[in-house]
């Protein structure tokens, strides 16, 4: 594992994430109260062994990288390291990455010239789930592949929106179509029941193959694939032509995954995680999830409610009613709040009173709140007696102190909140 190098696309602007990514990259943006979206392809790798890891990203990097130089640093005689290639401006190109392959195709040098490795590993680093990356990447050196594909059984309907994959029964793929949307391309492409034994996937019957956008490629076959080439997309471009010239497989994956590239499936990912048995095991002591040591103090709690939530550390909850929800670090709740299915992200640092705060409010949230359905970002000031649960089901919205996506509430980032506000 020494050998293969990681590359993990942090998408472009974000828009779908919006306002969570108004101030930081996609990579950067907080989950399940103490944790940065960028930690779980990370995790991944380093649980593999793989310590030479790239972060391609080209938007709002600061707070991205901070939290990498903070977070992930290896001692002289390991040789590790994870590095932010953000887009930049060369004598080789004067253009921003046009797309997922176009960002790796402008990073060669540096994924490979500058490392020679053995393979190259491709995450997103936008998906919640923790895989077996050694396995995958020892299944594609059995094999001799050329590109190994990690692949999700999916349901006929989710199959549309997915680039899904016909094998044969060695498991190689023999057809990728991307985001089929007929009848008959869906039947054809479903796993007949023969190639399902054949190779022992554990798939459903009529289940589909889904790519899940995470790749090994040999090192020579990617560079042929990409340059010379106008691709600027795997899904769409580089895998379908592969097909015909290289030995492309599927490695087959059965366990938690999603892509949390909207706010309403952010918001559920992160409220899987407070089930009693959740689908992603955090307390898993064999797939930890790595994150920046804060040293901060407990949790306090004095005369609370809390039902199915997860509080983490440097928080602060007073008389407060926690139900289905994350409240996350330094955060503060007052007395009297309710917070229902919401993500309370908490705050940067902790904060002294100050009487010339923006409407003599404190970061966190005011006394005698109502909230459901939401999603607070760091340091947000929410004034006493707001009551934030969209009881109108408004679907989209915008305004200087919150706005709605998909019905879901977002108070973005340093935003105020004032007392008495009704959403």
């Amino acid at each position: 594992m020494k050998r293969v190098v990681t590359a993990i696309l942090g998408g472009g602007q974000g828009t779908r994430l919006s306002p969570l990514t108004r101030y930081r990259a996609k990579p950067a943006v907080p989950i399940g109260g103490k944790f940065r979206l960028i930690d779980i392809p990370i995790s991944n790798s380093l649980h593999a062994g793989i310590e030479r890891v790239y972060v391609i990203t080209q938007y709002a990097s600061e707070s991205l990288h901070r939290h990498i130089a903070q977070t992930y640093r290896f001692d002289v005689f390991r040789g590790g390291f994870v590095n932010i290639l953000a887009a930049e401006q060369n004598v080789a190109s004067r253009e921003w990455y046009q797309g997922t392959a176009d960002a790796v195709r402008q990073n060669l040098t540096r994924l490979i010239d500058d490392n020679r490795p053995a393979e190259v590993l491709i995450l997103s680093g936008d998906q919640l789930y923790m895989m077996d990356m050694r396995s995958f990447v020892l299944t594609h050196r059995e094999r001799k592949a050329d590109l190994t594909i990690a692949v999700k059984p999916v349901s006929r309907e989710e199959a549309k929106g997915f680039g899904i994959l016909r094998l044969d029964r060695s498991g190689r793929v023999v057809e990728f179509v991307e985001k089929p949307s007929t009848d008959a391309t869906l039947d054809a492409l479903a796993l007949d029941e023969s190639t399902r034994d054949a190779l022992g996937f554990p798939a459903p019957p009529g289940a589909l193959l889904a790519s899940m956008g995470i790749y090994v490629f040999r090192p020579e076959v990617l560079r042929e694939l990409l340059i010379g080439s106008d691709h600027t997309d795997f899904g769409k471009e580089v895998i379908p032509s592969a097909l015909a010239r290289s030995r492309v497989f599927a490695f087959p994956y059965n366990g938690y995954w999603t892509d949390i590239g909207t706010i309403p499936s952010f918001h559920q990912a992160n409220l899987d995680l407070t089930l009693p048995l959740p689908p992603l095991d955090l307390y898993d002591p064999d797939y930890r999830i790595y994150t920046h040591a804060r040293f901060l103090p407990g949790t306090k709690i004095n005369q609370c409610a809390v039902i199915s939530s997860i509080l983490c550390e440097g928080s602060i909850i007073t008389g407060a009613r926690i139900v289905d929800s994350i409240v996350g670090i330094r955060a503060v709740v007052r007395t009297g709040t309710t917070i229902e299915r919401s993500i309370v992200m908490g705050a940067n640092h902790f904060e002294r009173i100050d009487e010339s705060q923006p409407h003599g409010q404190m970061i966190g949230i005011g006394r005698d709140c109502r909230i459901r359905n939401a999603i607070i970002d760091f340091n947000a000031r929410i004034g006493d007696g707001c009551v934030l649960t969209n009881e109108g089901g408004v679907a989209e919205a915008d305004t200087e102190s919150y706005s709605i996506r998909g019905g879901i509430i977002v108070v973005p980032k340093n935003a105020v909140v004032a007392p008495g506000t009704v959403v």
